[in-house]
């Protein structure tokens, strides 16, 4: 399953914003993958409080949207989804910057962790 953790300022967070990231965020998996993946992705948004958050050592009040997803590691070199972790980061990134503004563009940051075979499960089976 793809999983997002973002870590945002809170104040960035309100109810338009959330349901905004949560919905575009899976959006970004479907444009990559298909529509069909953007149901199985989880989102899960942390906000950081005011004075929190550090960017080359010192506090910042920029919203700075940090964001990993984690996926398996063969849907990043799927042969039917040529250059997927470069497409990733760009529709993560426009989707981040369609709901906070493209003032935000430039402080997105996207990580993308990959998942061995063998290394994820559910409900107790290796998946």
């Amino acid at each position: 399953m793809p999983h997002f953790t973002v870590h945002i300022s809170e104040a960035a967070l309100d109810e338009t914003a959330e349901e905004g990231l949560i919905r575009r965020l899976a959006d970004a998996v479907g444009s990559v993958y298909g529509k069909q993946f953007s149901r199985l992705v989880a989102v899960d948004l942390i906000g950081i409080p005011q004075r929190r958050r550090g960017i080359g050592g010192k506090p910042t009040d920029h919203l700075a949207p940090n964001i990993t997803l984690s996926l398996r590691e063969a849907a990043y070199r799927h042969p039917d989804v040529p250059n997927a972790p470069a497409r990733l980061i760009t529709a993560i990134t426009d989707a981040v910057a369609d709901v906070l503004g493209e003032q935000t563009r430039e402080q997105v940051t996207v990580g993308l962790l990959s998942v061995p075979e063998g290394r994820s499960g559910t409900g107790g089976r290796v998946a």
